[in-house]
C-alpha cells in the first residue's frame, strides 16, 4: 500500500509540474525540464510581476506542488529506513541499478522464489521478455509484452537506464554491457539489461547470497 500511494503522488507531481509548466510557459517564463527544476521556475514567477489574474492559479498549484513534495519525501524516508532493517531488501541493493524503493517493492511484493521453475519465468512474469513474431516463416523476438507488475518493470527500467548511464561516461569495454551500450539504443539497452537484472534477482533470492558480478 505505502508504494501504491507513493507512485500516485509521484505521478500527481510531475502532473502538477507540467500544469505549472504550460502556465507559466504563456508569459515566457521557461527552466530545462524535470520535476527537480520546479523550485527554480516557481522562483522565477514570484519575481516576475505576473498578473493577478495569472497569480492566483499559479499560487494553487504552487503549493499542492510543495505539499505533495513533501509527502513524497516523506513517505520515501520511511521506505528507506525499512529497507534497511529487511535483509531482503539490503541483499537486493547490492546490485548497481538496485536501490532502496525497488529493493522494498521487490522484497514485499514478488511471490516466492519457489513459483519459477528458472530465472528466465521472473522477467517474463514481469513482463519484459521480448514477445516473439514471425517473419518469412521465422520466428523473431518483437518487442516486450508488458504484462506483470508494471510498478516494478518501470523501476527495474529506470535503474538499468542508470546503470547504462554511468557506464556509457566510462572507458568503452568489450563485456556484454559495454556492447550492449555501444550498440542498442537506449530504451532497448535498458529493457535488456532490466531483462537481465530480474535473472539475478531470481538468483540471489533462489541462493540468499548477494549480487555478484557475471
Amino acid at each position: 500500500m505505502q508504494h501504491r500511494a507513493r507512485d500516485f503522488l509521484v505521478r500527481q507531481l510531475t502532473q502538477l509540474a507540467n500544469a505549472i509548466r504550460a502556465h507559466l510557459g504563456e508569459f515566457g517564463i521557461v527552466v530545462p525540464k524535470g520535476v527537480h527544476n520546479m523550485g527554480r521556475l516557481i522562483a522565477e514567477a514570484e519575481t516576475a510581476g505576473l498578473p493577478p489574474e495569472a497569480r492566483m492559479p499559479l499560487d494553487l498549484l504552487a503549493g499542492q506542488f510543495r505539499d505533495t513534495k513533501q509527502r513524497i519525501d516523506v513517505m520515501t524516508a520511511q521506505i528507506k529506513a525499512d529497507a534497511e532493517v529487511d535483509e531482503t531488501a539490503r541483499r537486493l541493493q547490492t546490485m548497481p541499478g538496485i536501490g532502496p524503493i525497488t529493493a522494498s517493492v521487490l522484497a514485499a511484493t514478488l511471490p516466492n522464489v519457489s513459483s519459477f521453475r528458472s530465472a528466465r519465468d521472473l522477467p517474463a512474469w514481469l513482463g519484459l521478455t521480448p514477445k516473439p513474431h514471425s517473419s518469412g516463416g521465422k520466428e523473431r523476438p518483437g518487442s516486450i509484452s508488458k504484462m506483470g507488475n508494471r510498478y516494478i518493470r518501470r523501476l527495474l527500467s529506470l535503474g538499468a537506464m542508470g546503470v547504462i548511464s554511468a557506464r556509457r561516461l566510462s572507458e568503452p569495454s568489450t563485456d556484454w554491457l559495454g556492447r550492449l551500450v555501444a550498440t542498442k539504443p537506449l530504451k532497448v539497452a535498458a529493457i535488456a539489461l532490466a531483462n537481465r537484472m530480474a535473472r539475478a534477482i531470481w538468483a540471489m533470492l533462489k541462493t540468499g547470497e548477494a549480487w555478484r558480478p557475471a
